[in-house]
């Protein structure tokens, strides 16, 4: 199909979108008015036979390396799926501190323990810019005081899926726009001037990692090794496993031997059997990445202003809770796929304690639970008494979607998980601080009404609470709570 890009550079520049965003769009446009679809096929591909693994790494850390770093949270999520209406990373996640709080600590933690002065960013969208800036304000003044803290992520026009020219919605013009991925990063950082700033400044390394993943945090061995290997990037990878099978994988391009992502979206139906073959493809980006500015800021200037990034298609709708509205093309980058743009890229294999993102309420009241600790450092870590193994959650899904409906069910606490080993909610319940959960405990409740879980040790067992009647005025059936009475969650932070 012929079609110009015109139209979409009008409409991004009326908008007052940046040149670098523009130019990174036309790129995957192009891509796709070629009849490029984006696919990666399994024949064009090599596994990657093995990677150095973090824990293999012998070298001291050195601090110095840390003037000379930023750390980059991804924040531009809003966590609609679990119900949020404002940032994720503001959501609470241990006692009262939520992500940025722990992030935030973290960076002000290792400024005061190495007397450095490591740089820190978000990269915000317009959904998330104003709940973000105001919170560090009111708790951290410092750090919003600093120069360059937000910079935001650009957006792109929905194309339509038969002309390719920006869709229109006549009922709400916001819906003609969608996020581009976190591929943008690299556009924004251009676009916004930090870049150049960062590299005026004297900083070279940049960790980048997603808000709501607290196991990314800047780890002084792997930012040695980084720095040591002189390596332009390098991909954080952790081992593939049943779990993470319909996950994006990382391979060997048979054409340069470049590293490069293939994303699930780029896996064509009939190699779908080998994408989704552990054995064969055995390591995932975790998506906590290292990137050398000075490497970013020549292939940036030899492309033109911008960096070509393989393009991920999504066919929706331009209204999206209107399935008879334009059907659209959503294009999008993913910021690991950069990995095949590096010359000298690598990657390396990080514990599974580096990849703990919340994505589901399952991921929440694990973390809110005694299984995890914080440490003096702020980090977040399994509680030692987990023996090395995190319990394995299976709450329902279906009613407990909703980060409303786990709050309700928590109302008087989190419940004890150290000692347990897989945990099963079926239906409504309402838990408390005082319930503590040992083994395999699978707790079912059939009826439409939530029923309280007694207090005490549940130990090796299944639990029906269907037709047991619930107590009036009566937390517990067997004792009695004072309904007024404060729960103080710091007892489990």
């Amino acid at each position: 199909m012929t079609a110009s890009f015109a139209p979409c550079r009008a409409k991004m520049e009326a908008d007052g979108v940046a040149e670098s965003a523009i130019s990174a769009f036309e790129s995957t446009f192009n891509l796709l008015v070629s009849g490029e679809s984006g696919m990666i096929s399994e024949s064009t591909i090599t596994p990657v036979p093995e990677l150095v693994h973090a824990d293999s790494i012998d070298l001291a850390p050195d601090t110095s390396l840390l003037d000379k770093t930023v750390v980059l949270k991804l924040n531009g999520g809003l966590g609609t799926g679990m119900g949020l209406d404002k940032a994720k990373s503001l959501l609470k996640v241990k006692g009262d501190d939520t992500f940025l709080d722990l992030t935030a600590k973290q960076v002000l933690k290792m400024r005061e323990s190495f007397g450095s002065q490591v740089k820190f960013m978000l990269m915000n969208s317009f959904s998330t810019s104003d709940d973000t800036l105001a919170f560090f304000q009111e708790k951290y003044p410092g750090l919003a005081a600093e120069e360059g803290l937000e910079m935001l992520q650009n957006k792109v026009p929905k194309l339509d899926a038969t002309t390719f020219e920006p869709a229109v919605d006549p009922n709400n013009a916001a819906n003609e726009w969608c996020p581009p991925g976190h591929g943008d990063l690299y556009a924004a950082l251009v676009g916004s001037g930090r870049l150049d700033a960062l590299l005026a400044d004297g900083v070279k390394y940049m960790f980048v990692s997603n808000s709501d993943n607290l196991g990314a945090t800047l780890d002084l061995k792997i930012l040695a090794h980084f720095a040591t290997s002189d390596a332009s990037f390098m991909m954080e990878c952790c081992q593939r496993t049943e779990n993470d099978k319909k996950g994006g994988h990382l391979a060997i391009r048979n054409s340069d031997k470049h590293l490069i992502l293939r994303e699930s979206a780029m896996c064509a139906d009939e190699d779908e059997a080998d994408f989704q073959d552990i054995t064969k493809h055995q390591f995932f980006n975790t998506n906590n990445l290292w990137i050398r500015l000075d490497k970013l800021k020549e292939i940036v200037d030899k492309s033109g202003g911008f960096i070509p990034l393989p393009m991920i298609k999504n066919n929706k709708t331009v209204d999206p809770k209107d399935d008879a509205s334009q059907k659209v093309v959503q294009l999008e980058t993913a910021m690991g796929a950069a990995i095949e743009c590096f010359d000298g890229a690598s990657a390396i294999i990080v514990p599974r304690t580096r990849f703990a993102p919340v994505k589901k309420c399952n991921d929440l009241l694990l973390l809110r639970s005694d299984a995890y600790i914080i440490t003096p450092e702020y980090t977040t870590v399994l509680n030692p008494a987990c023996g090395g193994v995190a319990p394995v959650m299976s709450i329902d899904s279906k009613k407990y979607k909703l980060v409303a409906a786990l709050e309700a069910a928590t109302k008087k606490g989190i419940p004890s998980l150290v000692n347990c080993k897989k945990l099963t909610i079926k239906g409504l319940v309402k838990m408390s601080k005082h319930n503590i959960f040992v083994g395999e405990v699978s707790i079912n409740n059939a009826s439409d009404v939530s029923k309280t879980v007694p207090e005490g040790v549940l130990e090796d067992t299944t639990l029906d609470l269907t037709d047991v009647e619930e107590p009036e005025n009566c937390f517990a059936p067997c004792t009695v709570i004072d309904p007024e009475e404060e729960w103080n969650e710091d007892t489990y932070y």
